[in-house]
């Protein structure tokens, strides 16, 4: 027996989707924790009972995701308009070096995932699923590209990318904070002050509290339309390059394009706060639809060869963190503070990163630098740069 939802009985069940995994959040805390998205928690379980409905006979759901792709566009614009070029320059030397150590991760990550997917006789493709896709880029980066790489050929990358990414948030949640106290106490970065380079008081990015207007929200809608409208035609630009682009790229560089312009001119506003609220309210909803359609059989030939690459990109992300970042952001107590916060972010998300680090210094002291540097380059800037990179690797791979 098959069940068949059209687009709008799709989108309410994944409502009812994320409206659950929040309830379970709620209760459970080793889930609130961890920072488990709640569209995880209630898609991972729906698609659990989803297997259970089709592996005994009784029940096969077929689902009319079109509003997903519309979901999906919308909160990549939103991503967009962070890449404030102008922001990223006042941040200072220590931001763009952050960055830069961003990036590099995130090649190293597509890197190794693609290396050992050839290893194991895999497609290149489910190789990336277990890179920066889901490593640096999370559920929400999962959710856009695995299904373009199944459409490309990668059967199972869905699955592939969002355990990988659930995978990553415990790990990284779990690495950060011991890497980040063998760091200071191996080489005693309480005796001294540390190096602030950065005065913590010039550094404050963040918009002052202001309650949402119907006009300002309606504003924001319009900017985040208007970006997608522009996107369609960046898009068909980019695709007579040869290469091939997910549908969302577009609107994502029509709206670095719009934050820029509204940087350099002034003539006028972004209105941050209510893209915020819309992008995350579109990740959700989005990020919820991915879940519920994850076709977990599919796994079922990567078991081993995929736990294999999960703990390669751990490996990695010790590594990098305690011999590149470390060393490289000064080898101070600040450096220290960062390498566990890039465990959270380099594997998860940048709440896990926020986490990690104020574990570290409530056992220790403040670090005001790191907890400028990396929430900036977290949530602002990396999830653009990621996006090309994956954009590259896939058009490569094709």
């Amino acid at each position: 027996m098959e069940l068949s939802l059209d687009m709008i009985q799709s989108m309410a069940l994944a409502v009812l989707i994320l409206m659950a995994g929040m309830v379970l959040r709620k209760r459970v805390g080793v889930l609130e924790h961890f920072c488990i998205p709640a569209p995880v928690i209630g898609g991972v379980i729906f698609a659990i009972l989803a297997l259970i409905l089709k592996q005994t006979g009784l029940l096969a759901f077929n689902f009319d995701v079109t509003l997903q792709k519309v979901f999906m566009t919308a909160f990549f614009t939103t991503v967009g308009f962070t890449a404030s070029f102008k922001l990223l320059k006042k941040g200072g030397k220590q931001v763009m070096v952050f960055l830069g150590l961003a990036i590099a991760l995130v090649v190293l990550q597509d890197m190794v995932g693609v290396g050992l997917a050839k290893v194991f006789h895999i497609n290149p493709l489910i190789g990336l699923s277990t890179g920066s896709v889901p490593m640096t880029g999370g559920h929400g980066t999962s959710g856009a590209y695995a299904p373009e790489f199944e459409a490309l050929g990668a059967t199972g990358a869905s699955a592939v990318a969002m355990a990988s990414a659930t995978f990553g948030l415990i790990m990284g949640s779990c690495i950060g904070g011991p890497l980040g106290k063998r760091l200071i106490e191996k080489h005693n970065l309480l005796d001294g002050e540390g190096h602030d380079h950065l005065d913590p008081a010039s550094m404050d990015v963040k918009e002052e509290a202001t309650l949402l207007s119907s006009s300002a929200f309606l504003m924001g809608a319009c900017q985040i339309i208007l970006a997608m409208g522009l996107g369609t035609l960046i898009s068909m630009v980019l695709s007579k390059t040869g290469l091939i682009f997910p549908p969302y790229i577009g609107a994502m560089f029509a709206a670095a394009i719009f934050r820029n312009i509204s940087d350099m001119t002034g003539s006028f506003q972004i209105k941050s706060k209510e893209i915020d609220v819309i992008g995350d309210t579109s990740l959700s909803v989005f990020l919820a639809m991915a879940m519920m359609n994850l076709k977990l059989w599919q796994l079922s030939s990567l078991a081993g060869s995929m736990m294999v690459m999960l703990i390669a990109q751990t490996v990695l992300m010790i590594v990098f963190a305690y011999y590149v970042t470390f060393n490289v952001m000064g080898r101070d107590y600040d450096a220290a503070v960062m390498a566990c916060g890039h465990c959270g972010f380099g594997m998860g998300a940048t709440p896990n990163a926020i986490a990690n680090m104020s574990t570290l210094t409530q056992k220790y002291r403040m670090a005001p630098v790191a907890f400028f540097i990396l929430p900036l380059v977290g949530s602002l800037f990396i999830d653009f740069f990621n996006a090309t990179i994956i954009t590259f690797f896939m058009g490569l791979f094709a």
